[in-house]
């Protein structure tokens, strides 16, 4: 149990954090955990990382003027790491062994919450970027080797706020099958709506397994389109 994190808590609920009732939800590759205590949780970030919890807590009260996403309850940082709490919200992840248990009908719904959230979020009064250049610069893969690992970049579709992380573990979904929300913005930029639509349909198969991915395109209201769908799966690796 990081010490931030029960530091964090402490000066939260003005009184000492019984650890033994925090629950650890969720860890990712570089060392970053999320832990809910109550009606929140607290993510944290190991310095060192290049995860900015600090911009994630921005897109957050950005987009929730306009989309369900988790209220910023306090973010900060020391010598440690960082950390971003939320509040809690309706709803299971994609991933709970309720909608494992139903794919067809969850990945149908991943595709209608992002296009709710394509349609609801403002391109136009958006400060954030997630195209291809600029996430190809943020991962510091040069432009001779972008060549090579992704090919050209084709023709935008549309321009939308993209999610920026958009898969199944990242979108909310009420015991009826209807979304509730958006988790984990931090990437959230403009950018072509296949970069989040290739991710979230190819999500399916690494939660559900094979066989899904049309549901997604169903529910978004789309036909698959196989060049960008390859592009941005490329460009998903190389950055």
């Amino acid at each position: 149990m990081p010490a931030g994190v029960v530091a964090v808590l402490a000066g939260l609920t003005d009184g000492p954090v019984d650890v033994g009732a925090l629950e650890a939800v969720w860890v990712n590759g570089v060392g970053g955990q999320t832990f809910r205590a109550d009606d929140l949780y607290v993510k944290w970030a190991p310095a060192g990382t290049d995860q900015d919890l600090e911009a994630e807590a921005v897109r957050l009260a950005w987009a929730s003027r306009w989309t369900p996403v988790p209220d910023v309850v306090g973010h900060g940082a020391d010598e440690t790491g960082q950390w971003l709490v939320t509040r809690a919200m309706p709803g299971r992840n994609a991933v709970d062994p309720v909608w494992v248990a139903r794919p067809a009908q969850a990945a149908r719904e991943l595709g209608v919450a992002l296009r709710a959230l394509h349609d609801a979020l403002p391109v136009a009064e958006c400060p954030f970027d997630w195209g291809v250049p600029a996430r190809l610069a943020r991962a510091g893969v040069p432009a001779e080797a972008a060549a090579v690992l992704v090919g050209p970049v084709p023709p935008v579709e549309r321009l939308v706020v993209c999610h920026g992380d958009a898969c199944a573990p990242n979108t909310l979904l009420a015991d009826d099958g209807t979304w509730t929300g958006h988790l984990d913005l931090g990437a959230l930029g403009v950018a072509d709506l296949w970069a989040d639509l290739a991710i979230i349909a190819w999500s399916t198969e690494w939660n559900y397994g094979p066989g899904f991915e049309d549901d997604v395109y169903a529910g978004y209201g789309i036909e698959p389109d196989p060049e960008r769908i390859a592009f941005y799966r490329r460009l998903w690796n190389a950055t």
